[in-house]
């Protein structure tokens, strides 16, 4: 059957960002709050475990952030205005990013669509955080469906959010590729739903067991 879509990720795959912990120490750092970056991904490993995001409400996405960030500050020793501190880090989230696309990807988008391809984007954020930045980036136009974890209430690598995918977009798995940048999230949550999947690697770093490509033009040339 001929490919009918193409399927990405986008963080690290499309844009590019700061780190969450760098992010992180950037904005507590405007409230004179020191840490570590280390301390971060230990308190931000533990909070993400505690989150349970089948329970997550588009309509309170405010009280969902302020109430994960006063839990992740208070694993870091924050005890002071710790319900203000929370709620401004989601304020002010994107300016401290410093969000930026990859040159490779509107050459390959537009290269894509002008091969009459569906586009899709599959991503572990959120709604208002993706209209955000794929506003900002003039990204979204190129979309005929953006799937994210409040489109379904979960995250890859579970199946039914490809699934969804899929269905918004009206084609079969073997109508897809996939390319994303983590091996678990999405290359073996794409591949067990029957979605040919690969790896986006611009530094050359991966297994040469796995699909991939060093950057995403070269898509046009193989699919």
């Amino acid at each position: 059957m001929p490919l009918k879509a193409v399927l990405f990720d986008l963080g690290s795959t499309l844009i590019y960002t700061a780190s969450f912990p760098e992010i992180y120490r950037r904005i507590l750092a405007r409230f004179d709050v020191t840490v570590s970056l280390e301390a971060i991904v230990r308190a931000q490993k533990e909070t993400e475990g505690e989150v349970d995001i089948s329970t997550y409400d588009e309509s309170r996405r405010k009280v969902f952030w302020t109430n994960y960030n006063v839990s992740l500050l208070k694993k870091l020793g924050v005890k002071e205005k710790t319900v203000f501190v929370a709620s401004q880090i989601d304020e002010l989230w994107w300016a401290f990013s410093h969000v930026q696309v990859y040159p490779d990807v509107e050459p390959t988008l537009s290269g894509l669509k002008a091969k009459g391809l569906k586009l899709g984007l599959v991503s572990n954020g959120f709604k208002q955080d993706l209209d955000d930045v794929l506003g900002a980036l003039e990204l979204k136009r190129w979309f005929d469906a953006i799937v994210c974890i409040d489109s379904c209430s979960c995250a890859k690598p579970d199946k039914q959010i490809f699934l969804y995918a899929l269905g918004q977009l009206g084609i079969e798995p073997y109508e897809a590729v996939f390319v994303g940048d983590s091996v678990a999230q999405d290359y073996e949550g794409a591949l067990c739903v029957g979605i040919k999947p690969y790896l986006i690697d611009r530094e050359g770093k991966l297994l040469s067991r796995y699909n991939k490509v060093a950057s995403l033009t070269n898509l046009l040339t193989m699919l």
